[in-house]
């Protein structure tokens, strides 16, 4: 499952970071790295981007960053 699919409220552990160059540095530089787990905030109005957080800090990504992440929900 990626990470844009999961929905307001939802826990979730990073099973592997995605694209390339800048985007997965940029990515891996903010905290989201292998087995970090992560809460869904919110969404935006009008669903871009989203809020997560991460480590104790809130994080902001765009929707299409975010499908480069896959994620296992936590029940």
């Amino acid at each position: 499952m990626n990470l844009s699919q999961l929905r307001e409220g939802q826990r979730a552990t990073i099973l592997r970071v995605g694209g390339n160059g800048t985007i997965r540095r940029r990515l891996l530089e903010m905290g989201l790295l292998k087995g970090t787990d992560l809460y869904v905030e919110k969404y935006a109005p009008l669903k871009d981007p989203m809020e997560l957080i991460v480590k104790g800090y809130h994080v902001s990504l765009r929707v299409q960053e975010a499908s480069q992440i896959s994620v296992e929900p936590i029940e």
